[in-house]
């Protein structure tokens, strides 16, 4: 039993790595925490330091998901049921990415995480998410309700499309199912504003003092 906090911690502290914080002080010196929302999540990196640099952000941060998920428990520990010892990590890099060691347990919001934990334990429900995430955006322009639209849809497609879902596949369900509350957590202040009507659209530019830049905590595009 001792590997599988093994695989917990390992994934843990991979899916700490601060990559918004660490790529955008490479770049431009700027701490992105100072920054709009203060997120160190892809879309904040973005408002820092640009597109790409917003990009190669995403992209560590789904890699700090897919990684642990599909290459550690082979790496690690083999001896171990696959799917169990997959969904152990993939529950350590998303927790890692929320509530990162080395930036006082505050971290992103774990969408793109998650999204590569979604892909390297059930890539069809994943890619069904990921289609409809990018649907919901290009229709309604609000990525908050795309993530979590996306987490929902993981969690139907995948019960839907195991074999299993309450038998052998139980760990995968019961992940999804946790994946899905912690993104509508994470999100809860976009679920308000989402209500109120006054949930910014992806592109739209933001109005009022930095100083309410900042405290708008709840940035309706941070992974």
């Amino acid at each position: 039993m001792i590997a599988y906090p093994v695989l917990l911690t390992a994934s843990y502290l991979l899916g700490s790595v601060p990559s918004g914080y660490l790529v955008v002080r490479l770049v431009t010196g700027v701490d992105v925490r100072t920054v709009g929302s203060g997120n160190i999540g892809a879309t904040n990196a973005r408002r820092a330091a640009g597109t790409v640099v917003g990009v190669v952000v995403l992209a560590l941060d789904i890699a700090k998901g897919f990684v642990p998920a599909f290459f550690f428990p082979g790496w690690l520990c083999p001896s171990l049921p696959t799917t169990t010892a997959a969904v152990v990590c993939g529950l350590g890099a998303i927790l890692g990415h929320v509530f990162t060691v080395f930036m006082k347990f505050r971290g992103g919001k774990g969408v793109a995480t998650g999204c590569g934990v979604a892909f390297g334990l059930a890539p069809l429900p994943a890619a069904i998410a990921l289609g409809v995430f990018i649907a919901v955006v290009v229709v309604w322009r609000y990525i908050s309700l795309g993530s979590m639209t996306a987490a929902l849809v993981f969690l139907v497609s995948l019960v839907l499309l195991s074999k299993e879902p309450w038998g052998a596949g139980l760990s995968l369900t019961l992940f999804a199912a946790a994946m899905a509350v912690l993104v509508i957590v994470r999100h809860w202040g976009n679920v308000q504003r989402l209500l109120a009507g006054t949930e910014r659209k992806f592109g739209q530019a933001r109005q009022g003092s930095p100083q309410a830049d900042v405290q708008e905590s709840g940035d309706s595009a941070e992974p």
